[in-house]
């Protein structure tokens, strides 16, 4: 059963943080698997969130949930360095996507998605950063002093909670990741379509890069 606004509201108090469902943060990379781009470039109901050149020659997909303290890992420690290295040099293109894997993550997702569009990734990296203050017991108080900092009130912060079409749009695209790629872990990549699983250090980044950067 999809989680509805009702449940988000009504579940939120009662959740804790579900970093233990979401894989391990060095775990081995996964055997290669590779989807055809063509089928990961469908972008959800709500679009895709992206940085980078749209025509770099390397594609990077990231699934993750806002709760998974391995993505906040990776967001903190392994991404500025991808985004120093290749995305500002022009040769990735790299497309955030929403896996939550429970009711406060997509809480927290649906509060970036309502924030102005320039806002997004700053929404995100927020998010990230301050985790265990809002991936809690009771997560509303501080999301809404996070939702504060990129320019929410707590109007539109309720409203943007009351917003079903946001959230049936977040849970289209973890459904078919989930569905269509075999996603069931966070942070998933996806490089040029070949899978990579786990927070992995930037040097197994590198060796996937490079491989067709060089090719």
């Amino acid at each position: 059963m999809r989680n509805t606004r009702r449940a988000f509201l009504l579940g939120a108090s009662s959740l804790v943080l579900a970093a233990a469902l979401t894989g391990a943060a060095f775990a081995p990379p996964a055997a290669a698997q590779t989807i055809p781009m063509t089928d990961l470039m469908q972008a959800g109901p709500l679009g895709d969130q992206a940085m980078g050149r749209e025509n770099a020659p390397v594609t990077i997909i990231e699934y993750a949930s806002l709760t998974c303290s391995h993505c906040a890992h990776f967001a903190e420690t392994t991404f500025p360095k991808i985004k120093e290295k290749y995305i500002d040099t022009g040769k990735v293109r790299y497309i955030f996507r929403e896996f939550p894997f429970d009711p406060v993550a997509a809480g927290a997702f649906m509060l970036a998605r309502c924030a102005p569009a320039d806002k997004y990734f700053a929404m995100i990296d927020l998010l990230f950063a301050n985790q265990q203050l809002w991936a809690v017991e009771k997560p509303l108080q501080p999301l809404l002093g996070i939702a504060k900092q990129v320019g929410f009130t707590e109007d539109s912060f309720k409203a943007c909670l009351a917003n079903q079409k946001v959230l049936d749009g977040i849970e289209w695209v973890r459904n078919r990741a989930a569905d269509k790629f075999k996603v069931d872990s966070t942070p998933t990549f996806f490089i040029n379509g070949q899978r990579v699983s786990g927070a992995q250090p930037i040097e197994e980044f590198d060796k996937v890069i490079q491989s067709y950067l060089k090719s």
